[in-house]
């Protein structure tokens, strides 16, 4: 009876154990593990960016003549990404505004040529009644002389009247020929005031003629056409849109040298420096990689967006080639290569655990999982540099093993912190 018993027992022990034994394999062989690695460390900055060309053309919104000064309303557009030749038209602004000043100006224009032949006829009439003066105040000076020569036989007396006689006619000849000179040089200066107004009303009609015709904008070379961003509505300029005279409104880039433009807050900016290396992962073919370096950090900060005042630095990252699938607006990511730290211990930040200010892993062992304290160097985003309390080729688990197997979340808050 007790052999039997003794038997029966330890198959059911046996069976209880067994299952217990292999799901604790089980769930020992799912953590995650990986090994402690030696070699180069990079320290690096990751920022998203966007594909511009190094050299562009740029066609800005026309400047129109101060009198005709004001927003301009886009009425047609070409489209973005298209392709035009030297002469075709890419931007019309609405000309309302600017024929109805033309209009203005043509009609002040034909007041002012009305005015003229006005001033020309009073001028011509005043200058007829003033000579027809003089003429007749040179027949009475004329008429005295005779009258004084004649008067060598008349009585002292008369003499003397006839003498007082050419004197006021002498005067009155004078007189006269005096105020037909200031006339006409009065009429001369009325005659140049009123060419000036009438140039000035051409000039602004050809201004505002030309002006029109700036409306018409024109692309200078032919190319791929990048139309600007619209600051005021955080989108592409597109047709209705408002802008000033002189604001960029699209780009012709030369797509034989293209660069990425990034910007870095003020925490990071203080590690980019002009010749870093950095590796450019276009978004819409992650799989390519393309090479660059860092050639211009500004030195001043700027809002991130219209909408987000945070301070960030714009840096530019020329790349060392191009690809026809680059273009000026591709969205790309960045991995600037700040520093890089040689013949060091790393790990995947993963493996890397915190508690209550402590750092420390979980190192694999030929029974299971051991807790093992670390210190830390430098870190970057997937990786960080142990400098004590592991040894190359360590295998160190991904997360909380412990966790793991008792299938609460606590290991993988753990990580989190």
């Amino acid at each position: 009876m007790s052999r039997f018993f003794s038997v029966r027992t330890t198959a059911i022990l046996l069976s209880l154990l067994l299952p217990l034994a292999a799901c604790k394999d089980k769930k020992e062989r799912e953590v995650p593990h990986t090994k402690v690695q030696k070699g180069s460390f990079y320290i690096d900055i990751y920022e998203e960016g966007q594909i511009d060309a190094v050299n562009a053309i740029t066609i800005s919104s026309p400047l129109l003549p101060r009198h005709m000064g004001g927003m301009l309303k886009i009425s047609q557009m070409v489209d973005d990404g298209t392709e035009v030749q030297a002469g075709d038209t890419v931007i019309v602004f609405d000309p309302s505004n600017a024929e109805k000043t033309i209009q203005t100006y043509e009609e002040s224009l034909q007041l002012a040529l009305a005015d003229l032949e006005k001033l020309l006829a009073q001028q011509a009439s005043e200058m007829e009644e003033m000579t027809a003066d003089l003429k007749i105040a040179e027949i009475s000076h004329e008429i005295a002389q005779i009258q004084g020569e004649q008067a060598e036989y008349e009585s002292q007396v008369e003499k003397e009247k006839i003498k007082l006689t050419l004197e006021k006619a002498d005067i009155s000849f004078i007189r006269a020929k005096e105020q037909v000179e200031n006339q006409r040089k009065i009429q001369q200066e009325d005659l140049k005031q009123k060419n000036v107004q009438i140039e000035q009303a051409r000039e602004r009609l050809r201004q505002a003629q030309k002006g029109l015709e700036m409306l018409y904008v024109i692309t200078p070379a032919p190319g791929l056409v990048i139309i600007e961003q619209n600051w005021s509505t955080g989108t592409k300029y597109q047709i209705g849109d408002q802008t000033w005279g002189g604001n960029p409104m699209m780009k012709l880039p030369d797509l034989s040298k293209l660069m990425a433009t990034v910007k870095i807050n003020e925490v990071d900016i203080s590690k980019i420096k002009k010749g870093l290396d950095v590796e450019i992962r276009p978004d819409a073919f992650s799989e390519s990689v393309f090479k660059g370096k860092v050639t211009s950090v500004a030195n001043l900060a700027v809002d991130k967006s219209r909408t987000n005042k945070a301070k960030v630095f714009p840096v530019e990252i020329v790349l060392n080639e191009t690809d026809k699938r680059l273009a000026p607006g591709n969205t790309v990511s960045c991995r600037i290569l700040v520093d890089k730290i040689d013949d060091v211990l790393f790990i995947p930040t993963e493996a890397l655990m915190n508690e209550s200010g402590f750092n420390f892993v979980y190192k694999k062992r030929a029974t299971g999982y051991e807790r093992v304290d670390v210190e830390i160097g430098q870190r970057n985003n997937d990786y960080v540099v142990i400098t004590k309390g592991l040894a190359e080729g360590d295998e160190v688990a991904l997360l909380d093993p412990f966790a793991a197997e008792e299938g609460t979340e606590s290991g993988e808050k753990q990580q989190e912190s």
